[in-house]
Protein backbone atom coordinates (compact mmCIF):
# COMPACT_ATOMS: atom_id res chain seq x y z
CA UNK A 1 0.00 0.00 0.00
CA UNK A 2 2.94 2.31 1.12
CA UNK A 3 4.53 1.56 -2.02
CA UNK A 4 1.29 2.50 -4.10
CA UNK A 5 0.85 5.71 -2.80
CA UNK A 6 4.24 6.88 -3.23
CA UNK A 7 3.59 5.48 -6.98
CA UNK A 8 0.42 7.72 -7.09
CA UNK A 9 1.88 11.13 -5.67
CA UNK A 10 4.99 10.53 -8.13
CA UNK A 11 2.93 10.35 -10.52
CA UNK A 12 0.04 13.80 -8.99
CA UNK A 13 3.87 15.11 -8.84
CA UNK A 14 4.89 14.70 -12.57
CA UNK A 15 1.05 15.87 -14.07
CA UNK A 16 1.47 18.84 -11.96
CA UNK A 17 4.78 19.89 -13.29
CA UNK A 18 3.58 19.27 -16.79
CA UNK A 19 -0.04 20.97 -16.30
CA UNK A 20 1.02 23.54 -18.13
CA UNK A 21 3.70 22.64 -20.66
CA UNK A 22 5.72 25.09 -22.83
CA UNK A 23 4.43 26.62 -25.66
CA UNK A 24 6.50 25.09 -28.44
CA UNK A 25 5.76 28.31 -30.99
CA UNK A 26 7.47 30.21 -27.95
CA UNK A 27 11.15 28.70 -28.14
CA UNK A 28 13.76 29.57 -30.34
CA UNK A 29 14.42 27.42 -33.34
CA UNK A 30 16.85 27.78 -36.49
CA UNK A 31 15.96 27.82 -39.93
CA UNK A 32 18.11 28.30 -42.87
CA UNK A 33 17.36 31.09 -45.96
CA UNK A 34 19.26 30.59 -48.44
CA UNK A 35 19.41 31.87 -51.86
CA UNK A 36 22.60 32.03 -54.94
CA UNK A 37 25.13 31.38 -52.93
CA UNK A 38 24.05 32.60 -49.48
CA UNK A 39 23.00 31.07 -47.02
CA UNK A 40 21.50 32.89 -43.51
CA UNK A 41 21.14 31.60 -40.06
CA UNK A 42 17.53 32.63 -38.62
CA UNK A 43 16.61 32.52 -35.18
CA UNK A 44 12.42 32.03 -35.20
CA UNK A 45 10.61 32.55 -32.23
CA UNK A 46 6.31 32.61 -32.16
CA UNK A 47 3.70 33.23 -34.18
CA UNK A 48 1.71 35.76 -35.68
CA UNK A 49 2.85 39.08 -37.60
CA UNK A 50 6.39 38.92 -38.13
CA UNK A 51 9.01 41.88 -36.65
CA UNK A 52 12.79 41.24 -38.05
CA UNK A 53 15.72 42.15 -35.41
CA UNK A 54 19.17 43.27 -37.10
CA UNK A 55 22.24 43.85 -34.68
CA UNK A 56 24.55 46.07 -34.68
CA UNK A 57 28.03 47.50 -35.98
CA UNK A 58 30.39 43.36 -35.83
CA UNK A 59 27.84 41.77 -33.79
CA UNK A 60 25.49 38.83 -33.50
CA UNK A 61 21.74 38.12 -32.77
CA UNK A 62 22.02 36.01 -29.77
CA UNK A 63 22.12 36.89 -26.48
CA UNK A 64 21.61 40.73 -27.15
CA UNK A 65 18.12 40.38 -28.26
CA UNK A 66 16.77 37.02 -26.20
CA UNK A 67 14.96 38.98 -23.78
CA UNK A 68 13.15 41.25 -26.30
CA UNK A 69 12.49 38.76 -29.11
CA UNK A 70 11.10 36.43 -26.11
CA UNK A 71 8.77 39.16 -25.14
CA UNK A 72 7.44 40.25 -28.61
CA UNK A 73 6.89 36.14 -29.26
CA UNK A 74 4.57 35.89 -26.27
CA UNK A 75 2.73 39.29 -27.31
CA UNK A 76 1.59 37.33 -30.37
CA UNK A 77 4.56 38.62 -33.04
CA UNK A 78 6.91 35.71 -35.05
CA UNK A 79 10.38 37.29 -34.28
CA UNK A 80 13.32 36.58 -36.74
CA UNK A 81 16.78 37.25 -36.17
CA UNK A 82 19.02 36.88 -39.13
CA UNK A 83 22.49 36.64 -38.16
CA UNK A 84 25.27 38.86 -40.59
CA UNK A 85 26.89 36.76 -43.15
CA UNK A 86 30.47 35.43 -40.54
CA UNK A 87 28.56 34.93 -38.23
CA UNK A 88 26.80 30.99 -37.09
CA UNK A 89 25.74 29.10 -39.75
CA UNK A 90 25.84 32.45 -41.76
CA UNK A 91 27.57 32.37 -45.15
CA UNK A 92 28.32 33.94 -48.06
CA UNK A 93 30.68 36.68 -49.99
CA UNK A 94 32.80 38.67 -47.57
CA UNK A 95 34.81 40.78 -49.88
CA UNK A 96 33.16 43.70 -51.96
CA UNK A 97 29.50 44.02 -50.03
CA UNK A 98 27.74 46.94 -48.99
CA UNK A 99 23.98 47.76 -47.86
CA UNK A 100 22.42 46.79 -51.31
CA UNK A 101 23.91 43.19 -50.23
CA UNK A 102 22.72 42.78 -46.93
CA UNK A 103 19.72 44.52 -47.77
CA UNK A 104 18.68 41.80 -50.36
CA UNK A 105 20.11 39.32 -47.37
CA UNK A 106 16.84 39.94 -45.45
CA UNK A 107 14.48 40.31 -47.81
CA UNK A 108 15.46 36.73 -49.06
CA UNK A 109 14.55 36.55 -45.26
CA UNK A 110 11.37 38.10 -45.17
CA UNK A 111 10.34 36.25 -48.27
CA UNK A 112 10.88 32.60 -46.80
CA UNK A 113 9.96 32.97 -43.25
CA UNK A 114 7.85 36.27 -42.90
CA UNK A 115 4.99 35.45 -45.65
CA UNK A 116 6.55 37.70 -47.55
CA UNK A 117 6.23 41.10 -45.14
CA UNK A 118 7.02 42.45 -41.98
CA UNK A 119 8.58 44.74 -39.48
CA UNK A 120 12.28 45.62 -39.34
CA UNK A 121 14.24 46.53 -36.26
CA UNK A 122 17.68 47.83 -36.98
CA UNK A 123 19.65 47.99 -33.90
CA UNK A 124 22.93 50.68 -34.24
CA UNK A 125 24.53 49.58 -37.56
CA UNK A 126 21.24 47.40 -38.38
CA UNK A 127 19.14 50.81 -38.66
CA UNK A 128 21.44 51.40 -41.97
CA UNK A 129 20.47 47.66 -43.27
CA UNK A 130 17.13 48.55 -42.13
CA UNK A 131 16.47 51.92 -43.84
CA UNK A 132 18.28 50.28 -47.41
CA UNK A 133 15.84 47.22 -47.26
CA UNK A 134 12.65 49.49 -47.29
CA UNK A 135 14.13 51.43 -49.72
CA UNK A 136 14.96 48.56 -52.38
CA UNK A 137 12.24 46.29 -51.10
CA UNK A 138 9.39 48.46 -50.18
CA UNK A 139 6.84 45.90 -50.43
CA UNK A 140 7.83 43.83 -47.92
CA UNK A 141 8.65 46.49 -45.22
CA UNK A 142 5.28 47.15 -42.92
CA UNK A 143 7.77 49.65 -40.68
CA UNK A 144 10.92 50.47 -39.47
CA UNK A 145 12.42 50.80 -36.28
CA UNK A 146 15.23 53.06 -35.30
CA UNK A 147 16.62 51.55 -32.04
CA UNK A 148 19.75 53.56 -30.97
CA UNK A 149 20.33 54.97 -34.74
CA UNK A 150 22.77 57.48 -34.92
CA UNK A 151 22.31 61.30 -36.10
CA UNK A 152 23.05 62.39 -39.23
CA UNK A 153 26.31 63.97 -38.76
CA UNK A 154 27.73 61.62 -35.61
CA UNK A 155 30.82 60.95 -37.78
CA UNK A 156 31.94 64.56 -38.37
CA UNK A 157 30.99 65.99 -35.46
CA UNK A 158 32.68 63.24 -32.86
CA UNK A 159 35.19 61.04 -34.57
CA UNK A 160 36.29 59.11 -31.67
CA UNK A 161 32.49 57.93 -31.22
CA UNK A 162 32.29 56.66 -34.38
CA UNK A 163 35.46 54.72 -34.70
CA UNK A 164 34.83 53.44 -30.98
CA UNK A 165 33.11 50.12 -31.90
CA UNK A 166 36.45 49.46 -32.92
CA UNK A 167 37.94 49.59 -30.06
CA UNK A 168 35.08 47.71 -28.22
CA UNK A 169 35.46 45.07 -30.50
CA UNK A 170 38.98 44.38 -30.85
CA UNK A 171 39.62 41.15 -29.22
CA UNK A 172 43.12 41.64 -28.92
CA UNK A 173 42.95 44.74 -26.52
CA UNK A 174 43.30 43.95 -23.08
CA UNK A 175 39.50 43.45 -21.33
CA UNK A 176 39.85 46.79 -19.62
CA UNK A 177 40.77 48.67 -22.43
CA UNK A 178 37.23 47.41 -24.38
CA UNK A 179 35.10 47.73 -21.02
CA UNK A 180 36.12 51.40 -20.71
CA UNK A 181 35.18 52.12 -24.39
CA UNK A 182 32.25 50.33 -23.95
CA UNK A 183 31.45 52.24 -20.77
CA UNK A 184 32.04 55.16 -22.54
CA UNK A 185 30.24 54.96 -25.38
CA UNK A 186 28.04 52.38 -25.26
CA UNK A 187 26.63 51.62 -21.72
CA UNK A 188 24.53 54.39 -19.56
CA UNK A 189 26.25 54.64 -16.29
CA UNK A 190 25.37 51.74 -13.43
CA UNK A 191 24.86 49.32 -16.46
CA UNK A 192 26.74 46.43 -16.61
CA UNK A 193 29.37 46.78 -19.63
CA UNK A 194 31.15 43.44 -19.40
CA UNK A 195 27.94 41.42 -21.43
CA UNK A 196 29.05 43.31 -24.44
CA UNK A 197 33.05 41.82 -24.03
CA UNK A 198 31.43 38.66 -26.19
CA UNK A 199 29.25 38.65 -29.30
CA UNK A 200 32.00 40.45 -31.38
CA UNK A 201 32.90 39.31 -35.08
CA UNK A 202 35.75 41.12 -36.34
CA UNK A 203 35.60 39.73 -40.13
CA UNK A 204 31.44 40.99 -40.37
CA UNK A 205 32.25 44.50 -38.87
CA UNK A 206 34.94 44.36 -41.89
CA UNK A 207 32.64 43.41 -44.22
CA UNK A 208 30.07 45.42 -43.00
CA UNK A 209 32.47 48.93 -43.27
CA UNK A 210 34.51 47.98 -46.89
CA UNK A 211 32.29 49.46 -49.25
CA UNK A 212 30.05 52.58 -47.88
CA UNK A 213 26.51 53.59 -49.91
CA UNK A 214 25.88 57.49 -49.74
CA UNK A 215 23.71 58.43 -46.84
CA UNK A 216 21.13 60.44 -49.58
CA UNK A 217 20.51 56.51 -50.87
CA UNK A 218 18.87 55.06 -47.76
CA UNK A 219 18.43 57.90 -45.04
CA UNK A 220 14.55 58.20 -46.01
CA UNK A 221 13.95 54.36 -45.36
CA UNK A 222 11.00 54.71 -48.64
CA UNK A 223 7.86 56.02 -47.44
CA UNK A 224 8.06 53.63 -44.54
CA UNK A 225 6.78 54.52 -40.89
CA UNK A 226 9.30 55.02 -38.75
CA UNK A 227 9.49 54.69 -34.86
CA UNK A 228 12.68 56.18 -33.53
CA UNK A 229 13.74 54.58 -30.15
CA UNK A 230 16.39 57.37 -28.73
CA UNK A 231 18.41 56.00 -25.39
CA UNK A 232 18.61 58.93 -23.66
CA UNK A 233 22.42 58.66 -23.12
CA UNK A 234 23.56 57.79 -26.19
CA UNK A 235 26.55 59.75 -27.45
CA UNK A 236 25.63 58.01 -31.45
CA UNK A 237 22.47 60.96 -30.81
CA UNK A 238 23.10 63.96 -29.36
CA UNK A 239 20.21 65.66 -27.50
CA UNK A 240 20.60 68.48 -29.96
CA UNK A 241 19.61 65.96 -33.08
CA UNK A 242 16.66 64.44 -31.39
CA UNK A 243 14.57 65.65 -33.19
CA UNK A 244 16.48 65.58 -36.93
CA UNK A 245 13.67 62.71 -38.10
CA UNK A 246 10.62 64.11 -37.00
CA UNK A 247 11.52 67.77 -38.57
CA UNK A 248 13.00 65.94 -42.08
CA UNK A 249 9.93 63.32 -42.06
CA UNK A 250 6.95 65.02 -40.01
CA UNK A 251 3.68 62.49 -39.15
CA UNK A 252 5.78 59.57 -40.52
CA UNK A 253 7.84 59.63 -37.82
CA UNK A 254 7.02 58.37 -33.52
CA UNK A 255 9.67 59.07 -31.30
CA UNK A 256 10.50 56.99 -27.60
CA UNK A 257 13.15 58.51 -25.34
CA UNK A 258 14.41 55.10 -23.32
CA UNK A 259 15.90 56.19 -20.06
CA UNK A 260 18.96 55.19 -18.51
CA UNK A 261 20.27 53.32 -21.42
CA UNK A 262 23.13 54.07 -23.96
CA UNK A 263 23.92 52.94 -27.73
CA UNK A 264 23.74 49.33 -26.79
CA UNK A 265 20.11 49.44 -25.40
CA UNK A 266 18.46 46.23 -25.90
CA UNK A 267 20.44 44.41 -22.97
CA UNK A 268 20.02 48.04 -20.46
CA UNK A 269 15.96 48.05 -21.40
CA UNK A 270 15.02 45.20 -22.85
CA UNK A 271 11.09 45.57 -20.90
CA UNK A 272 10.60 49.21 -22.18
CA UNK A 273 12.45 48.30 -25.49
CA UNK A 274 9.51 45.85 -26.43
CA UNK A 275 6.15 47.63 -24.86
CA UNK A 276 7.69 50.30 -27.24
CA UNK A 277 7.77 48.06 -30.34
CA UNK A 278 5.05 45.96 -29.84
CA UNK A 279 2.51 48.80 -28.82
CA UNK A 280 3.85 51.08 -32.14
CA UNK A 281 3.52 47.49 -34.30
CA UNK A 282 0.33 46.54 -33.19
CA UNK A 283 -1.20 50.45 -34.23
CA UNK A 284 0.26 50.09 -37.98
CA UNK A 285 -1.77 49.57 -41.39
CA UNK A 286 -1.41 45.34 -41.73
Amino acid sequence: MKKFVSLLCAAVSLLAGCATPPNPLLQVRVEIVRYDDVAIETLVQGAGPSIVVLPSLGRDSYEDYDQVAASLASSGFRVLRPQPRGVGKSTGPMKGQDLYDFARDVAAVIDQQADGRAVIVGHAFGHFVARMTAVQYPQKVRGVVLAAASAGDTSQRYPDVWTSPGRAGNLALPDEQRLAALRINFFAAGNDASVWLKGWHTNTRMMQVEKVVPQAVWWAAGNAPLLELIPEEDPFKPRDRWDELKKAFGARVTVATIPRSSHALFPEQPVAIALAIATWVKALPP
